[in-house]
């Protein structure tokens, strides 16, 4: 987030974009509702009719897949509008001409015939964002899981910078993280293309650096592979162990048949987690790992706050905290520099290789924590980015073309498919569907359908269904619904049983590597 979650609440206006909040992140979601009844203008976009639509001054429903164009459009209808904030983009910006030029074609009228999203709609949208003395985007997966997720990423930019909405309170773009500490496992290097602090993997001189620090030579200045890549890679033979620690892609990650298939050829897994999931049936050895109330340590959330954890009680049984299992299996590797003794010492480490931290020490962080970059001991932290400049000098708009996704509806599959969470529900349900009181609020998966398409099908509310796509089938119970346009079916992801990524689709951003996990061709028939 380029901005703090509190301010949401005094933001003048807020674009929310493929965020179900009040389900996904609901104590945002509260922010946000607060802000609305403060008097804040909300706009919506999202192909479903979420909580937060019922408070939307617009509402915008587009079909899956269409991001860009509806961004696209936005920009376009702010500046045949004249609303695009000059000074600021005179001042702090470079390439506004290019961009205009591109986007001169996404008209409303052209971006309702792509996306179905009223072109009047589109244009109400444009001038309460660009009309707002403050307006904040925030969006989450519904942006980011496409084939064109990055491209989406850089619309959104581009309309921030475009309207001025970007190095103030209550502006910014502002993601929201799908779980409580993935900000932080990227910032400290849980991406294959960077060290901590985003310093890049292939920069001579960052290499050297850690070389340096960490007492060792030959540090590959290659990337490594993401996730999907790595299940690709399985699969052909060509990757033969995996290590996974906290996460279950025989539920979460696209096309499981494919998963499935990759962890079969695997020569070697080890999981790592503190419930039993269903990516261990097919592990060599599991490592019971401790919870976050039986560890000491930091978790950096979405608006780049670092925060302690303390541990409440004593690991049960075998389970050791994460950084505990890597240090002894470093060691037993006969690595050095794997004898640490708490989570501070760690800490200590990544203060010295990671400029962003440099300044967070333990005694710093205290109850309230500290938001990065916080480079020395005296910086109080930053709670807004790009305030001045941004790290590049200005920021550059950067053109991008409406693409179709990965796969479309045909004959076969008419349907278009999309996923997401529920309230009552986390992740792959590892968790919460061990809790009754959660199970008792949802204790199946469905497939929300459309009344239009459930009549022209034959389906009534409740019935059992099979839903198909490419790569598989699923049986679950329809639930019809307005809540999906005609065309549109949703799955929540949470239900092995009955798996939405069994049908989901594998294919990339090339950019990013992340799947298209929203959009995919699927069927539906009556059982």
């Amino acid at each position: 987030m380029t901005n703090s979650i509190g301010e949401l609440e005094d933001a003048e206006a807020i674009l929310v974009v493929g965020s179900n909040t009040t389900e996904q992140h609901p104590i945002i979601g509260e922010k946000i509702l607060a802000a609305v009844r403060k008097g804040a203008r909300l706009v919506v976009i999202d192909p479903r009719s979420i909580h937060l639509s019922e408070f939307a001054e617009v509402f915008l429903r587009p079909r899956p897949g269409t991001e860009v164009a509806y961004l696209n459009g936005l920009i376009n209808a702010i500046v045949s509008e004249g609303l695009e904030d000059v000074e600021f983009i005179a001042a702090r910006t470079e390439g506004f001409e290019e961009l205009k030029k591109s986007v001169a074609e996404y008209t409303p009228q052209k971006v309702e015939e792509i996306s179905g999203v009223p072109a009047e709609d589109l244009e109400a949208a444009a001038r309460i964002y660009a009309g707002a003395g403050s307006a904040s985007i925030v969006y989450c997966m519904g942006i980011t899981q496409h084939s064109t997720g990055t491209d989406n990423v850089l619309s959104l930019a581009n309309l921030a910078m475009l309207t001025g909405n970007i190095g103030r309170p209550g502006t910014g773009v502002n993601p929201l993280r799908g779980q409580n500490n993935v900000q932080g496992a990227c910032d400290l290097g849980g991406l294959p293309n960077v060290y901590t602090g985003y310093q890049k993997v292939a920069d001579e001189d960052v290499a050297r650096k850690f070389e340096e620090a960490w007492g060792v030579e030959g540090l590959s200045r290659q990337p490594g592979l993401t996730i999907t890549e790595m299940t690709d890679k399985a699969s052909e033979g060509e990757l033969h162990a995996l290590f996974i620690m906290g996460e279950n892609p025989m539920v979460s990650d696209p096309d499981i048949n494919h998963v499935r298939e990759a962890l079969q050829k695997l020569d070697f897994l080890a999981v790592v987690d503190i419930m039993e999931n269903e990516t261990m049936e097919f592990a060599h050895v599991v490592l019971p790992a401790a919870s976050f109330a039986e560890k000491d340590g930091t978790i950096t959330n979405t608006e780049r706050r670092v925060q302690r954890i303390r541990k409440a009680i004593e690991p049960v049984g075998e389970a050791k905290a994460d950084w505990e299992i890597i240090a002894l299996l470093g060691s037993k590797m006969g690595a050095s520099g794997f004898d640490f003794a708490s989570p501070q010492e760690i800490f200590e480490e990544i203060r010295r290789v990671t400029p962003s931290y440099a300044g967070i020490t333990y005694e710093r962080l205290g109850t309230q924590g500290l938001q990065w970059p916080c480079p020395a001991e005296d910086h109080p932290g930053t709670p807004i980015l790009h305030m001045e400049s941004f790290p590049i000098g200005r920021g550059r708009f950067t053109p991008c073309e409406f693409r179709e996704p990965a796969e479309t509806p045909d004959a076969e599959y008419p349907l278009v498919l999309t996923t997401g969470r529920l309230l009552f529900h986390y992740h792959t349900g590892t968790m919460t569907r061990r809790s009754p009181s959660l199970v008792r609020e949802i204790d199946r998966a469905f497939v929300e359908v459309n009344p239009a398409d459930a009549s022209e099908l034959g389906i009534r509310d409740g019935e059992a269904v099979k839903v198909s796509s490419r790569r598989g089938s699923v049986e679950v119970n329809a639930k019809v619904t307005e809540k999906v346009g005609k065309g549109i079916i949703f799955m929540p992801f949470h239900f092995a049983e009955a798996a939405a990524n069994t049908l989901t689709n594998s294919a990339l951003d090339p950019v990013s590597k992340i799947p298209e996990l929203k959009v995919c061709a699927a069927s539906i028939e009556k059982l």
